[in-house]
């Protein structure tokens, strides 16, 4: 086992320079960064689920989190659409390309 995520929920993953993994979790509206072991390095608190995490841009730094309201499975054909990509400065930059 890499990292115990406790009650973290991970999905659509990516790595960093520092060796860390970021994550986006549905159900806690949230990206997480963490490291081998579990210890975790930073939140992103979203007022949406998070169902994926990208580091690229020009330097690796820019963190794309693509995020939307989950209604389960059966709300996905409803007409309002809430999905959003989001970006923030991330601390390190993607290891290697996407």
């Amino acid at each position: 086992m890499w990292a115990d995520l406790g009650e973290g929920v991970p999905d659509g993953v990516c790595l960093d320079a520092d060796a860390a993994i970021w994550y986006g979790d549905v159900p806690h509206k949230r990206a997480v960064r963490v490291r081998e072991g579990g210890e975790v390095l930073q939140t992103i608190e979203l007022d949406r689920g998070c169902f994926a995490c990208a580091l690229g841009g020009a330097d690796g730094r820019p963190l794309f989190l693509v995020a939307t309201d989950w209604r389960g499975a059966a709300g996905m054909g409803a007409a309002t659409r809430t999905g959003q990509v989001l970006t923030v400065r991330a601390p390190a930059a993607r290891a290697g390309w996407p």
